[in-house]
């Protein structure tokens, strides 16, 4: 992933931020809300997909027009509107494990969306030869809903634990 810090400070924190990320971030100081905007827009233009982490309220815009916008905070229980999700500091460095979790989780759901199609096929199936009747049809249907949110709940909870997430 290419990294870029915008942050409203000015240079004098270049050297500490330079230690925690190195020379290949881009580095931006003095950056108004509307400056951190901007930055989004064009990278959206330029690269397509882009994730904002941000910890205040001067970041709210360019948290919503991020494709994914995490706030960070002490207190979770802060009023964030403009973020997808609202994430600890002590858990940021953690990002890397939840980014890993999103790919899982997303090839959980496909699964889940297959296991679906796979149900639906077969009734449709034994419901075109005759041999399922409309009372074991109105059965089965809410089984297969029920039977997928069960494998989409469960793997989901089982990756988390794995990666040690919970």
């Amino acid at each position: 992933y290419d990294f870029s810090i915008l942050t409203g400070d000015n240079k004098s924190e270049e050297q500490r931020l330079m230690g925690l990320f190195g020379n290949a971030t881009t580095y931006r100081f003095k950056q108004s809300p509307q400056d951190k905007l901007e930055y989004i827009v064009d990278m959206q233009k330029q690269q397509g997909h882009v994730m904002m982490i941000g910890d205040g309220l001067n970041d709210a815009g360019a948290l919503q027009q991020s494709d994914i916008g995490i706030t960070v905070t002490d207190d979770t229980s802060h009023f964030t509107p403009a973020s997808d999700a609202i994430m600890t500091s002590s858990a940021l460095g953690d990002l890397p494990k939840f980014l890993g979790f999103a790919k899982v989780s997303q090839r959980i759901v496909v699964a889940a969306f297959l296991i679906s199609f796979v149900y639906n096929i077969l009734g449709i199936g034994f419901a075109l030869t005759g041999n399922l009747t409309p009372l074991i049809a109105a059965i089965l249907m809410p089984l297969s809903s029920i039977s997928v949110v069960v494998f989409a709940t469960t793997a989901t909870n089982l990756m988390a634990r794995i990666n040690k997430l919970t």
